[in-house]
């Protein structure tokens, strides 16, 4: 009963708040993280003593079937950007731009912490800082999506923006296994090849096999039925399977099999919709019937994020670091590889802007980090702070970019006072 009880008002306490956001024209996304801290431990959580919100972080982490189920929708949703007839258009210059503006940011936040390091030797570590580097290459796609949906974003930026963002897990666990691996080695002084440039090889390309082969199941089984709600039915239910089958992982000698749940989902959603001859109506519905599931997600994330992270004021200096020197990388990289590409001038001026959201994955990344000790606590602190400040400014300056660049429509003044009294 409480869990429940605990759901119902995470999705109303985040309803309501974006009826309250939208009189300053605010993305939903922010709403639902905000009624999340207002309902976490931080807020009502302590007040309450638990009989409104939640009184623990445990209790909020014992949600995260609805985390993996929600990111497993998200995944498959931007795997839907990887059609073929749309990749004949852009996908060299999503690739190309993936890329750079991922090692971009990687190597903006190395330089500006390992400098850190030498000035202050006793506050972090050279391991932790070429950890953070690596971190620092992903893009967070649950807000970007988000946005894009709420708002109905279109446009030559937009079609660059999914699939960038979707790569970006692919770039960023390459990038973090081999930094990682190196930061290992330069705390234990032990080289071990196999985790640094296998174990991330064989993770991405497992992840991209199982995805396949369940798109390519999913597809034959979709044919056997002809009621859209059941094929509906069984979209949902296979998504869930994928990321329910990607948390496996094993060890085969000295290798690590693994999969990466984003990943996995996402080539699900890439193989469907390019070889089933309905999904696009399909994808529709799906996307409907999964946006509560959304809510949910962000509102929990929200009542995850942790306040106490600034009361640390070198911790908030680190943190201030980061993202000044991720955010530099990320627009920098991204300018820069889209005019190479030769991307219109409104791509150029505001992709950049778009890609600085940073949330599951990277925290998934700290989890791994954890191995590190005191570096790994550190590593965690410092990236709880930058998510609180990316998760509640990103989607604010994501919207404007789309905004400006032509893909958001603004609406008239007249039909955003009737939306508001609807």
């Amino acid at each position: 009963m409480n869990v429940l009880l605990d759901l119902a008002l995470a999705l109303m306490a985040g309803l309501l708040m974006t009826r309250l956001f939208n009189r300053w024209h605010l993305p939903d996304v922010t709403a639902f993280l905000i009624a999340g801290v207002l309902i976490g431990p931080f807020v009502l959580g302590r007040i309450g003593g638990g009989v409104i919100g939640f009184s623990t972080y445990e209790e909020v982490a014992g949600f995260d079937v609805v985390n993996q189920v929600a990111m497993g929708f998200i995944a498959f949703s931007i795997g839907s950007e990887f059609r073929l007839s749309q990749l004949k258009k852009t996908g060299r210059q999503a690739l190309v731009i993936g890329v750079v503006q991922s090692v971009f940011a990687a190597l903006m936040v190395d330089a500006a912490l390992i400098a850190f390091h030498f000035a202050f030797p006793s506050i972090i570590s050279l391991p932790a800082a070429i950890t953070l580097g690596a971190i620092a290459s992903a893009t967070a796609p649950a807000a970007t999506l988000m946005v894009v949906r709420q708002y109905k974003a279109k446009g030559e930026l937009t079609s660059l923006l999914l699939p960038i963002v979707a790569l970006d897990d692919a770039v960023g666990l390459i990038l973090f296994a081999v930094s990682f691996g190196a930061a290992k080695v330069i705390q234990s002084g032990q080289i071990n090849l196999i985790s640094i440039v296998f174990d991330p090889l064989i993770e991405i390309v497992c992840s991209l096999i199982l995805g396949t082969l369940a798109g390519w199941v999913l597809t034959k089984l979709e044919a056997s039925f002809h009621s859209n709600t059941n094929r509906n039915s069984l979209a949902t239910s296979f998504v869930i399977l994928t990321a329910a089958l990607a948390t496996v992982s094993f060890d085969a000698g000295p290798v690590k099999i693994g999969f990466s749940p984003l990943l996995t989902c996402m080539m699900l959603g890439t193989v469907f919709c390019n070889i089933c001859d309905f999904s696009d109506e399909i994808m529709a519905r799906s996307s409907k019937w999964s946006s509560p599931v959304l809510a949910c997600f962000f509102v929990l994330s929200g009542a995850a994020l942790r306040l106490e992270v600034f009361g640390d004021y070198m911790l908030i200096i680190l943190g201030a670091v980061y993202i000044l020197s991720r955010s530099a990388g990320k627009y920098i990289g991204a300018r820069l590889s889209s005019k190479a590409v030769h991307c219109s001038p409104n791509v150029v001026k505001y992709l950049g802007i778009t890609l600085l959201p940073q949330a599951g994955v990277a925290l998934g990344m700290c989890v791994t980090a954890q191995s590190l000790g005191e570096d790994g606590l550190l590593i965690r602190n410092i990236i709880l702070f930058s998510v609180l400040i990316y998760e509640l400014v990103g989607p604010i300056m994501t919207r404007n970019a789309l905004m400006a660049s032509g893909d958001i429509t603004a609406i008239p003044a007249g039909k955003s006072a009737r939306v508001k009294n609807s």
